[in-house]
């Protein structure tokens, strides 16, 4: 439990100040004290990124200070030469005056218009649907698809997963033998589309009427109708509406819903558009004996998010956020990349979703390109210099000099990881260099909620709003992996001190979190 780690840690504080004690009485009070461990560094790195952000700033300030200066001292006579000047010149005022206003006029007419995040909704199932670990194992045994090994390799990635006991599988697999058809995965489609839009079209007042724009993605069930058709039959959609649906394109396709959207508002004025996040699970489910195809089983589990978004100016003093940057990265190139997660029939022709043993190295290259796009796109300049510094030392000199780490706490105040199981989360916060409370959403979303693909990551940022922590000004970093192989990230500025929307998915379980999860 992490209570024994906790421990751990108060019992050798307590060693130390205990040793330190002695030292004391053994006359070593007249030694000054070790700056290096008594000054907190952070600090200095801290006071550093400061002074360098605001270095323009600190530049600037002397030359307004002195032409204000010089600007005081002028008198009548002064300001009437300065006007005759204007006048014998009146031909350059007119051309420097017309070529400001045309660059004014060109940047506003071409700039990208901002785009608000008016409100979401994450769908929460009813408790029927939950499944405990021993339910899961009974009911796994009891469909007599499995064997002995498979069985026990269950129990152990359930066991390790962080998955808590009141994540939610569909209907159909609560029954015994298990009952995995059309209508019932449309069934399930429709609870989660729907149960997220109905409350996300009751916490905002939108009409469906004034969608302009509708983006679904789901990556493994893909019916005829679509998706996007079914929400379009369901709540009369308009004619004119643009409408898409995103299929095959992993737990990731989320952040691509909403770049698509954004594009879409760059073009359609004064709209709004609706992102629809989901996965289904029903027709999904592998009923082989594949180890590599059987953890998809213990991890995914049933929910769905919709997102209102909108360009319109007058929705930014409603809006709880608004999108700063979307950076995608594909590796679909690389074979490895393109297969390390991939839908295919096991020898007896089992339908089922295989995970590479090599996942976690291809995730991780994937992430380092994508945060090379972003870092310029978000980190202060005091951490581009220096990493911009280690890189130059390290090839002028050929030296074997430690790679720097840029500082991602500097760019960002909260982060919302893929809670695409218990080894990413953590991978992520060792490689990241982040704090316990900086994947706390992820973990807790992961333990209440499971793996449920490319919504998670709302389900994630709903976590930081119940608990109080969103403020005026704060930056979310998204970021999400998927099949592909993709690792995509968005990151969202708040515009307010942000409080959880009605029926949200952590209303009454908030207080329970954070859990202490099993090492």
């Amino acid at each position: 439990m992490d209570g024994g780690g906790d421990a751990q840690v108060n019992g050798g504080g307590a060693a130390t100040a205990a040793t330190v004690g002695v030292q004391i009485h053994h006359g070593q009070s007249r030694r000054l004290p070790d700056f290096l461990q008594s000054v907190n560094l952070k600090y200095v790195k801290l006071g550093y990124h400061y002074l360098i952000s605001n270095l323009l700033t600190l530049c600037l300030v002397p030359v307004m200070a002195m032409i204000l200066i010089e600007a005081s001292q002028m008198n009548p006579a002064d300001i009437r030469h300065l006007w005759l000047h204007l006048q014998y010149n009146l031909v350059s005022v007119i051309i420097c005056s017309a070529v400001l206003v045309f660059g004014s006029t060109v940047y506003i007419m071409t700039r990208p218009r901002p785009v608000y995040l008016v409100d979401y909704s994450c769908y929460r199932a009813p408790d029927h649907l939950k499944a405990p670990h021993e339910r899961f194992m009974k009911h796994s045994r009891l469909t007599g698809d499995f064997d002995e090994s498979s069985l026990e390799f269950q129990r152990k990635i359930l066991e390790r997963s962080g998955l808590g006991e009141e994540t939610y599988v569909p209907d159909a697999m609560h029954y015994i033998p298990p009952r995995p058809s059309m209508a019932a995965a449309r069934d399930e489609a429709e609870q989660v589309m729907y149960g997220a839009l109905d409350n996300l079209f009751a916490n905002t007042s939108v009409k469906p009427k004034d969608i302009g724009v509708l983006v679904v993605n789901c990556s493994l069930f893909n019916p005829t109708p679509s998706l996007s058709a079914m929400i379009v039959n369901k709540y009369k959609l308009r004619g004119n509406i643009r409408s898409f649906n995103l299929g095959g394109m992993g737990c990731s396709a989320g952040v691509i819903a909403v770049d698509l959207a954004k594009d879409m508002l760059q073009i359609h004025r004064n709209t709004y558009a609706v992102v629809v996040s989901t996965e289904n699970i029903t027709q999904n489910w592998y009923f082989g004996n594949k180890k590599s195809m059987l953890i998809p089983n213990c991890l995914f589990r049933v929910g769905g998010a919709a997102v209102l978004l909108s360009n319109k100016s007058a929705d930014s003093r409603r809006a709880k956020y608004k999108l700063v940057h979307v950076v995608r990265t594909h590796k679909g190139a690389d074979d490895k990349a393109f297969r390390c997660v991939y839908q295919e029939q096991d020898d007896i022709g089992k339908t089922g979703v295989s995970l590479s043993k090599e996942l976690m190295a291809i995730a991780g290259g994937a992430l380092k390109t994508n945060i090379t796009t972003l870092g310029p796109l978000v980190l202060p300049i005091s951490e581009q210099l220096l990493f911009f510094a280690t890189l130059v030392v390290k090839k002028l000199f050929n030296r074997k000099v430690k790679p720097y780490i840029p500082d991602f706490k500097l760019a960002f105040d909260h982060f919302c990881i893929h809670a695409g199981g218990r080894a990413v989360i953590d991978e992520l916060e060792k490689n990241l260099q982040l704090l316990p409370l900086h994947v706390e959403a992820s973990r807790m979303t992961l333990h209440r909620f499971g793996n449920t693909s490319s919504s998670s990551i709302w389900y994630e940022l709903a976590y930081i709003e119940a608990k109080g922590r969103m403020r005026k000004g704060h930056r979310v970093w998204q970021i999400a992996f998927g099949s592909g192989f993709k690792c995509n990230s968005a990151v969202w500025q708040a515009l307010q001190n942000v409080k959880p929307s009605h029926k949200g998915p952590w209303e009454d379980s908030i207080d329970k979190y954070p859990v202490k999860l099993l090492l």
